[in-house]
């Protein structure tokens, strides 16, 4: 089939180097202007100079809903469209321009954790699955009939960007999956069912502050989900902020109050965290490296010197 992509970053330039290997013809690509917002490192790599290489032809748009988009894919004689890692809106004229339509494929396993951030936020609730799901564009987003899903296990010490290293792989393969079945069958679309469904949010600053009344367990889940390319986990100590890298849960319980920098446990500091802390009945966060408001890494044993005080 003739596929016009939308896409940004290395989840649209890894998906069109699968469908230049496949039998479909990319005859139009629409991305992000490359020099907005600065991104991590691991998401650096441009579906524009990939597709130039090409010969295919780019338009840049920060939102696909203009007349001239349509037109441009309707001379294109686009047969279906594919979103991958699109930032903003697709108006429903410029997805319904391909023959066909338009397949979205977004990184959870729908109709859970659409929106935004799903592998952070998947991580931090701590789900033992991740996924990808392919699915029919509509009016809503990332609401559409599914056509097809695939998993990746999640591990007890997984990150989120492990997660996205093993999903950014799996976005060709189910977008050619989904092409196959629209073509030849069985063409039998899951409807989502929204008594199941959950959106999320964007994630910004101040959902990475660490809440110490919470489970030592889930600020473990926190701390994994924010770590290598994205903003940390974050506390105050002495008025200034504190990065945390690494964490694990603490052998034993301990009590008093939430934030209590505690006690040693190895090379890490124990801070004392949970629901009902006081009562002693909790596990404490354990600290295991950090990095201070300089931007200095440390061991977190090294970084205090002594007990006491607290951690906001």
């Amino acid at each position: 089939m003739r596929v016009v992509l939308f896409g940004y970053q290395k989840w649209g330039a890894r998906l069109l180097a699968d469908l230049l290997a496949s039998r479909h013809e990319v005859v139009l690509v629409v991305s992000h202007p490359e020099e907005g917002e600065p991104s991590p490192v691991i998401f650096q790599e441009s579906l524009g100079d990939l597709a130039r290489e090409h010969g295919i032809p780019v338009l840049y748009r920060e939102k696909a809903v203009d007349a001239e988009l349509v037109t441009a894919i309707t001379d294109s004689g686009a047969e279906i469209g594919v979103a991958c890692n699109w930032r903003t809106w697709i108006s429903p004229e410029v997805f319904s321009a391909p023959a066909r339509g338009t397949v979205n494929t977004h990184d959870s396993l729908l109709p859970r954790y659409a929106g935004f951030s799903p592998l952070n936020w998947a991580l931090i609730n701590g789900e033992s699955q991740v996924g990808v799901t392919a699915h029919w564009m509509d009016a809503e987003l990332d609401r559409g009939p599914i056509i097809c899903q695939r998993t990746v296990p999640v591990t007890p010490t997984d990150t989120t960007e492990d997660l996205f290293e093993r999903t950014v792989l799996l976005f060709g393969p189910l977008a050619l999956e989904a092409f196959d079945r629209v073509e030849h069958g069985p063409h039998e679309w899951l409807t989502q069912d929204p008594a199941h469904a959950s959106f999320f949010h964007k994630r910004a600053d101040e959902d990475n502050r660490i809440p110490w009344d919470r489970p030592a367990a889930d600020l473990v889940n926190l701390v994994r989900a924010q770590t290598g390319p994205y903003p940390n986990a974050w506390c105050l100590h002495e008025g200034a902020r504190l990065r945390v890298l690494e964490a694990t849960v603490s052998r034993e319980r301990c009590g008093g109050t939430n934030g209590r920098i505690f006690a040693r446990e190895g090379s890490g500091v124990v801070v004392v965290a949970g629901p009902d802390a006081w009562r002693g009945g909790q596990y404490g966060l354990v600290l295991q490296r950090v990095k201070d408001a300089d931007g200095v890494e440390h061991v977190a044993g090294d970084h205090f010197r002594r007990m006491g005080g607290y951690l906001t």
